[in-house]
């Protein structure tokens, strides 16, 4: 007797489900908060990754303060190596997923990479409003000369300049090709 492959599939299925049934309930069983609202995905290659904010303010935006100090913790957390980090190739593609509660409000992402034309800066999304998805670009354009950039993502309302809700910092690590 054999299976036929809508039978393997359908057993498949029910494995998966299954299996992701049974491990959010140990996260929601072991007490841990649910997935934050507000995340964001870096995708490097065929790898990614996703984050909740780095700095963030349960909604409300950020006081010149909080962002005085989310600067320096993200600087400190740079320089020590504990910001999410990823590697790249220069034939790498990046590109940046934002969750619709982001993407409702607005955001911007930047690296300090680039050349000396953009002042060391490269944009990966500019006051994106609505948009869950950043495109896709060339490391090359994206990576910096020090093998260690500095992705910067903000949540923020176009319509209000001054309005920061949170912020992403992931750090990619130039490898050879």
């Amino acid at each position: 007797m054999s299976l036929s492959t809508r039978v393997i599939a359908a057993l498949g299925a029910v494995v998966v489900i299954g299996a992701g049934t049974v491990g959010g309930s140990i996260a929601y069983a072991s007490g841990q908060e649910a997935p934050s609202d507000h995340r964001v995905t870096l995708t490097v290659g065929n790898s990614s990754m996703e984050e909740s904010p780095f700095c963030f303010n349960d909604g409300k935006p950020l006081t010149d303060e909080q962002q005085e100090q989310c600067q320096d913790k993200a600087s400190k957390a740079l320089d020590e190596g504990k910001l999410p980090k990823s590697d790249v190739v220069a034939s790498d593609r990046i590109g940046l997923g934002v969750t619709p509660d982001v993407a409702d409000r607005g955001w911007w992402a930047n690296t300090n990479g680039g050349g000396q034309a953009s002042g060391g800066r490269f944009t990966l999304a500019t006051a994106a409003k609505d948009v869950t998805y950043s495109g896709s670009v060339p490391a090359t354009k994206a990576i910096n000369a020090s093998g260690k950039t500095l992705v910067t993502v903000v949540e923020s309302d176009p319509k209000q300049p001054d309005g920061i809700y949170a912020v992403w910092y992931f750090q990619l690590n130039t490898q050879g090709s």
